[in-house]
C-alpha cells in the first residue's frame, strides 16, 4: 500500500504590509519527490513530517513523499503564489499514481489574497482529486484558525499539543498510525468541530501554564475515553483577518459521530466558561523594565508586538530605545536590518561605526536607532543548528550575512539580513555570545522561545508593543472579516453548545 505525504504551511499576519511571495517559500523549500524526504529525515527534524515518514515506515506501507513548502510567517499571500504552489501540490498529486490514503500537514493559519480560508482551499482540492472514500488524516499547528471546510476534506484532524510546540513528531507518528488503521480496516474515524465564539489572547496560548494548562488536561482525559481516536484544541491564530479566526474543539470519534459532537461540544464550552482568563496579561515597556532592573538576570523581555513567528518584520526598535534612554547595561539585541549588516560587515571586525538601525519595514515599529558601537564579529555565513526539539521542529537556520556590534554600554546588537527566529540558544552561542552574560535579553516572541530560553534565563517578561503583532488584538487591530459576536471583541457575547 501507499500513502502519500503533503505539507504545506504558511502562518498569515493579514495586518502585515508585506506579502507573502513565492520567493518567501522557495527561501526555505519547495520541494517535491524524494527532495521532500531528505529535508526532513536527513536532518533530523523534529517536525510532523520526519514523524508520518517514520510511523509509515515502521508499518511497512510505502510513504510517498509528494510536495512541501513553508515560509516564514509574512502577510497573506500573493494570487500568483499561491496559485503556483497550489498548482505544483497538485501536479505532484497526479503524477505519483495511485495512492491508498493520504497525510497532509497544512498550518491551519494561512490566507491567501483571494482565498482567506487558504488550507481549506487546498485541502478542498485534494479531496476533491482523491475521492470520498480514501483515507486523509492530517496534522495542524494549534495555532490554526479551523475552519468546516478544513475538518470535511479529511478524515481526521489532529493538532500538536503543546506551546512551544515540542510534540509535532510525535502527532506525525500519531496520524500516520491513524492512517496505517484506517487502512487495515481497524477503524472508521468520524470527527466534529465546534467553534464557540471566542480567541484566545496569544499571550495567555502556553499550554503547560494556566489559563490554558486546565483545559487541555481537561482535553487529554476526553482523548482517554473509549471509542475516542484523537481530541484537539485549536488555540487560533488572531493575525489572520478571516471568518474563522477563533479558537476551535475537534474530537474523532470511531464511526461514532454523537460522541464525537457531545465530547467537542464539552470541551468548547469549557474553554468558553474560561474565558475571562483568555484575555491575556499586557504590560507596557516602562513597566517591564522597572521590574526587570531589580531582577537577577538574565532576564528575557519577549517583544509581543515583533513577534518574528507570528509575522513580524524582526525590526522594532521600540524596547532597544527604552533601554539605550535608560542606560542600561548588558544587554542583547536582535534587529534584521540587511543595509546596517552590510554595513558593518565592510567595516570590519574592530571598526567603530555610527548605523541608523531598524524600523525600516513600516512605521508600525518604531524609528531607526542611532547607534555608536564597535563591530566585534562579522558573519557572512550565519548559518547554525539546534538538535533538540525546539518550537517549530527545525534543525537547520541561517539568517544571512550577519555582524555583532556592541555600543560602550554592551548593548550588543545582533544584526541579520533575515530574520531570526529565536527559537534555539544557537542564535547566542553560534555567535561566540554567551548567553548568561547578558542582564537582559530581548527576544521578538511570545511563547515560542521558552523552551530554548527559559534554561539560561532567570526571568522571562511579556511586553505588550505595537506593531503587526501587538497582544492588544482588540484595541490596536481592525478586522473585517471575523465572525461576530465573537469575544473578547463583543463583551456581552453568549454562546451555549447546541
Amino acid at each position: 500500500m501507499r500513502v502519500g505525504i503533503i505539507c504545506f504551511q504558511h502562518e498569515s499576519n493579514t495586518f502585515c504590509e508585506v506579502p507573502t511571495t513565492y520567493e518567501h517559500f522557495a527561501s526555505d523549500h519547495v520541494l517535491t519527490g524524494e527532495a521532500v524526504r531528505d529535508f526532513f529525515v536527513a536532518s533530523k527534524a523534529h517536525h510532523e513530517i520526519r514523524g508520518m515518514f517514520e510511523g509509515l515506515d515502521a508499518a511497512g506501507i510505502e510513504a510517498v513523499p509528494l510536495f512541501s513548502s513553508r515560509a516564514m510567517p509574512f502577510g497573506a499571500i500573493v494570487p500568483d503564489a499561491f496559485d503556483r504552489l497550489v498548482g505544483e501540490l497538485m501536479s505532484a498529486l497526479r503524477d505519483a499514481g495511485q495512492m491508498d490514503g493520504l497525510l497532509v500537514a497544512p498550518h491551519g493559519a494561512a490566507c491567501a489574497v483571494e482565498h482567506r480560508d487558504a488550507d481549506g482551499y487546498w485541502l478542498s482540492l485534494v479531496r476533491e482529486h482523491v475521492g470520498p472514500a480514501m483515507p486523509v488524516v492530517c496534522t495542524l499547528d494549534p495555532h490554526a484558525n479551523l475552519s468546516q471546510a478544513m475538518v470535511d476534506a479529511c478524515d481526521a484532524t489532529i493538532i500538536y499539543r503543546t506551546n512551544p510546540h515540542l510534540d509535532q513528531r510525535q502527532r506525525g507518528l500519531e496520524a500516520a498510525d491513524l492512517v496505517v488503521r484506517m487502512l487495515r480496516g481497524e477503524c472508521k474515524p468520524t470527527q466534529a468541530l465546534v467553534m464557540p465564539p471566542i480567541a484566545i489572547n496569544i499571550q495567555a496560548q502556553r499550554t503547560g501554564q494556566e489559563p490554558c494548562l486546565g483545559l487541555y488536561q481537561k482535553v487529554e482525559a476526553v482523548r482517554q475515553r473509549p471509542g475516542v481516536l484523537s481530541a484537539s484544541v485549536a488555540l487560533g491564530f488572531p493575525y489572520a483577518d478571516t471568518h474563522e479566526m477563533g479558537s476551535a474543539v475537534v474530537v474523532v470519534t470511531d464511526d461514532d459521530r454523537a460522541l464525537a459532537g457531545q465530547l467537542a461540544a464539552e470541551l468548547a464550552y469549557e474553554m468558553w466558561s474560561r474565558r475571562e482568563a483568555y484575555k491575556g496579561v499586557l504590560r507596557t515597556i516602562s513597566d517591564v523594565l522597572d521590574e526587570a532592573a531589580q531582577l537577577d538576570g538574565p532576564v528575557s523581555l519577549l517583544d509581543m508586538g515583533d513577534n518574528v513567528g507570528g509575522g513580524g518584520p524582526g525590526d522594532s526598535t521600540l524596547i532597544a530605545q527604552a533601554i539605550l534612554d535608560r542606560g542600561l547595561r548588558d544587554v542583547f539585541v536582535c534587529i534584521c536590518d540587511p543595509a546596517c549588516a552590510r554595513e558593518a560587515i565592510g567595516a570590519g571586525a574592530g571598526a567603530r561605526v555610527s548605523l541608523t538601525l531598524g524600523a525600516k519595514t513600516d512605521n508600525r515599529h518604531g524609528a531607526p536607532l542611532h547607534i555608536d558601537g564597535v563591530v566585534q564579529s562579522v558573519h557572512e555565513d550565519a548559518r547554525y543548528t539546534e538538535t533538540q526539539p525546539r518550537h517549530g521542529g527545525a534543525t537547520r537556520f541561517d539568517v544571512g550575512p550577519t555582524a555583532i556590534v556592541a555600543t560602550d554600554d554592551r548593548v550588543v546588537f545582533q544584526i541579520t539580513s533575515r530574520r531570526a527566529f529565536p527559537v534555539t540558544i544557537s542564535q547566542l552561542t553560534a555567535f561566540a555570545l554567551d548567553p548568561q552574560s547578558f542582564h537582559l535579553i530581548v527576544i521578538k516572541g511570545v511563547h515560542a522561545p521558552a523552551a530554548a530560553y527559559e534554561p539560561f534565563c532567570s526571568h522571562m517578561r511579556h511586553i505588550n508593543t505595537p506593531g503587526d503583532s501587538t497582544a492588544d488584538m482588540v484595541a490596536s487591530l481592525t478586522y473585517h472579516h471575523r465572525r461576530k459576536p465573537l469575544y473578547p471583541w463583543e463583551q456581552d457575547a453568549t454562546w451555549s453548545p447546541r
